[in-house]
């Protein structure tokens, strides 16, 4: 299978970022998971908490099957967290947990990022697989345009990935905010051990938005090679 070499100087540099990302989280996680928090509270606990003090209360919480799972869902207003989480009293625990809560009080305030980014969604699912079917098009069939159209329809993509950029920043930076007001860190050992784990999953989203780029800028140099001939 030939793989151009143009492809690799674009996607190579963007590829070993999202690896030493996957790197990064795996390692935080796997070694604050086994921190115990000196509130002894699990992560599910922590959840509970942390809504009652949020004023939240309407928010349902789920347990769901799989590691790092963890996620907000801001269209049934419920927070699911993996079985692990839920139910270890861990340093890592309360970082997810806290991350999770700070997207729900995004959705109850309305933040503007995450409300862009909700718009997107539709957009950039129809455009991830549709731009490069008529980028690809465009280019067998010499016409520019379509190419165009379609290279227009995959920069969502990446649009979609810089407003999470926002996004994730502030729900973490919410997370350390809560933990600390409700007493739930309670020394700078814990404090750095929740920064290790969020800034390892805040790189991921970094990485993703670097791979974006990164096809797209190939995109682009293909169809402006393709003007050349």
């Amino acid at each position: 299978m030939y793989i151009s070499p143009t492809y690799i100087l674009f996607a190579l540099p963007a590829l070993l970022l999202g690896l030493y990302a996957q790197f990064r989280v795996r390692s935080a996680y796997t070694r604050y998971l086994k921190v115990r928090n000196r509130s002894n509270v699990t992560g599910g606990n922590a959840a509970l908490s942390l809504l009652r003090a949020g004023s939240l209360e309407t928010i349902k919480l789920v347990e769901v099957p799989g590691e790092l799972t963890d996620h907000y869902d801001p269209r049934h207003k419920s927070l699911a967290l993996s079985q692990e989480v839920a139910r270890t009293p861990s340093v890592a625990a309360l970082g997810i947990v806290a991350h999770e809560i700070g997207h729900a009080l995004q959705d109850r305030e309305g933040y503007l990022p995450m409300r862009l980014r909700g718009g997107l969604v539709p957009v950039v699912q129809i455009g991830s697989w549709l731009g490069p079917i008529l980028f690809i098009a465009g280019l067998l069939l010499s016409l520019g345009g379509l190419a165009q159209v379609g290279l227009l329809l995959f920069s969502g993509t990446l649009v979609f990935s810089l407003i999470t950029l926002p996004v994730e920043f502030n729900a973490s930076a919410r997370a350390i905010a809560m933990l600390q007001a409700n007493g739930l860190i309670v020394s700078d050992e814990e404090e750095k051990g929740v920064r290790a784990v969020l800034s390892a999953a805040a790189l991921t989203y970094v990485a993703a938005a670097v791979q974006s780029l990164a096809n797209i800028l190939y995109y682009a140099s293909l169809l402006s090679g393709s003007r050349r001939r």
